[in-house]
């Protein structure tokens, strides 16, 4: 059996729910919900969950450590199971991208991201998968770091739901089919 996660990137927290900054979280729910996976369970910095899918055991790990240390529990999960980076596929929000694009990329920089800083320092490689989603673009005069802890407005909700749902699709298909067949369906 092999072993793979997913990383939803978020903060923790009522504060934080709903927030640009917590799509990572948001896709996993959805995921969590489509597939009938166990409850979240608290599990050190984590709130973690597994499910069987075909040949594969997938984690899904919601960090608990605020986004700047996000990689911790990347690091806690790989000292208990045996997963290569190539195999922890990192969800994350991108205000560049705008609202509703997707971008599967197999590595990469952190691109300003310190949630994928964390994780790069954590697993120390960049050889790691990452699903960016579009929360842009920044509005001017909008500091990005506001613009990115702020809810989505009521106009976004239906953009925001496609989204998701394509998300946890080219979440699905990274895992039924490849990586490369996952960013040609869903780079577009």
């Amino acid at each position: 059996m092999a072993h793979r996660a997913l990383v939803g990137l978020g903060n923790p927290g009522t504060r934080y729910q709903d927030t640009r900054h917590n799509v990572g979280f948001m896709v996993l729910d959805l995921l969590r919900l489509r597939w009938g996976s166990p409850s979240w369970k608290s599990k050190g910095n984590m709130e973690y969950t597994k499910q069987r899918r075909g040949e594969d055991e997938i984690h899904l790990i919601k960090p608990q450590t605020f986004m700047n240390l996000s990689g911790q529990s990347v690091s806690a999960l790989r000292r208990q199971t045996p997963i290569e980076p190539a195999q922890v596929l990192c969800i994350v929000d991108e205000f560049a991208l705008k609202l509703g694009q997707l971008r599967l990329r197999a590595e990469g920089s952190a691109g300003g991201h310190n949630g994928i800083k964390s994780l790069i320092a954590e697993m120390g490689t960049q050889a790691f998968p990452r699903l960016r989603l579009g929360i842009g673009p920044v509005p001017e005069q909008w500091d990005p770091a506001d613009f990115v802890l702020g809810k989505f407005q009521k106009d976004e909700n239906e953009a925001l739901k496609e989204m998701l749902e394509r998300a946890a699709d080219c979440v699905e298909a990274w895992i039924d089919q490849g990586l490369n067949p996952a960013m040609n369906k869903f780079n577009r």
